[in-house]
């Protein structure tokens, strides 16, 4: 393997390519040749272990990706770098949806909100942590029996729903996460979870096998330990990319040159 040559594995929506714009920028003004693997969330995970990828980007952990990084860590040691955001699952209704009918998830069996609730919670791949998190959350609130039901689909099916049902003014319930770019455009309100099925905080990290460390100077492995982007930022650069249509790594590029990361 050559010295100058990075393949990064990469979680294959909007914001987690987000961030894998801005490491591939980072590793390219190192003076590295970057290649990357789009995958789902296991497939992901998959390409680390069998050597396919020396590095994936974004990993959550503990809560989204925790068991997938565990399965590769009994066989490939791994080592995490960096803090890209800190990211976080979460069931959110439009800010039109009143806050005093609607501001925890039981409330979603009130009678007055389910005269006016979609009942179809359309999510994404169902790899995600979101997705598994969901489906658990329709029977544990006992949703599924007024009702209720979720589905998985791509990132547009998500999002799309969302969009055409505030152009509408309907009410619905978005199985989100921050960050991603829908909370740059729209005031999303987070339903509160009392039975903590939504995992916790995570924090996005770059997981890099340790057999692959040696492609790294000392000095180039203290710089990837202090990337620092954060939910807002990616949120907002996603944005641009997904609903403005710029370059993402243009869009990425230009942020790292005016926050003097690059």
């Amino acid at each position: 393997m050559s010295n100058n040559k990075i393949t990064i594995g990469v979680t294959n929506l909007s914001f987690h390519r987000i961030a894998a714009s801005l490491v591939t920028n980072v590793l390219m003004d190192m003076g590295f040749e970057v290649n990357r693997i789009y995958a789902h969330h296991e497939k992901n995970f998959q390409n680390l272990q069998e050597g396919k990828t020396d590095i994936l980007t974004s990993a959550w952990l503990p809560s989204s990706h925790g068991e997938y990084r565990a399965e590769v860590q009994k066989i490939v040691p791994l080592t995490d770098f960096g803090l890209h955001y800190e990211p976080y699952a979460l069931w959110g209704v439009p800010d039109y949806v009143p806050g005093n009918l609607v501001s925890e998830i039981p409330d979603l069996l009130k009678p007055v909100v389910l005269e006016k609730m979609t009942k179809r919670i359309q999510g994404i791949n169902p790899g995600a942590g979101i997705s598994r998190f969901s489906a658990k959350m329709i029977d544990e609130y006992q949703l599924g029996t007024k009702g209720y039901s979720f589905h998985t689909g791509t990132e547009e099916d998500c999002f799309r729903t969302f969009e055409k049902a505030v152009l509408n003014k309907e009410w619905l319930v978005v199985p989100l996460w921050k960050p991603q770019f829908l909370h740059h455009k729209y005031t999303i309100r987070e339903l509160k979870d009392p039975i903590g099925l939504l995992g916790s905080v995570d924090k996005a990290v770059l997981v890099i096998r340790d057999d692959r460390e040696h492609l790294f100077s000392p000095e180039q492995l203290v710089v990837l330990d202090n990337l620092r982007f954060g939910n807002e930022v990616i949120a907002s650069l996603d944005y641009k990319v997904s609903r403005e249509g710029e370059n993402i790594d243009e869009v990425t590029k230009e942020w790292l040159t005016n926050n003097k990361l690059q």
